[in-house]
């Protein structure tokens, strides 16, 4: 895989995680959503009337148009598992906004994933 498909495969997954940062950013401001029909659709208007909700799904629409890009210059079956770096962002990016919790096993599936994406982009390589 050469430098510049692993670079658009990395820009699609970051903006892909940074679009379901955004879209948590604007569900907190809204808070939870009730499930009545009027303070639903008034809290679904508010959700997407937020600025932080609008820039996550301008995010995740120019994520797919990098995404489009990369898969055409690589293997789905080694570009999709690698989607799997937005758990790994997305869980050290919550930790630190968001104050979630970061346990031993979320960090020990971190690992896992980190491993498995190595070898993906090994294999892809020709190693």
């Amino acid at each position: 895989m050469s430098s510049v498909t692993f670079t658009l495969i990395v820009a699609g997954v970051l903006l892909n995680a940074v679009a379901q940062l955004l879209l948590k950013a604007g569900a907190n401001k809204v808070g939870p959503l009730t499930l009545g029909a009027a303070g639903f659709f008034g809290s679904m208007r508010d959700l997407f009337l937020s600025a932080p909700v609008f820039a996550g799904l301008v995010c995740y629409v120019l994520s797919v148009g990098v995404w489009l890009v990369a898969l055409t210059r690589v293997e789905v079956s080694v570009a999709y598992p690698m989607l799997s770096l937005g758990y790994v962002v997305n869980a050290i990016a919550a930790w630190i906004l968001f104050g979630e919790v970061l346990s031993a096993t979320r960090l020990a599936g971190i690992l896992v994933i980190l491993v498995g994406v190595y070898l993906l982009a090994g294999t892809a390589r020709g190693a």
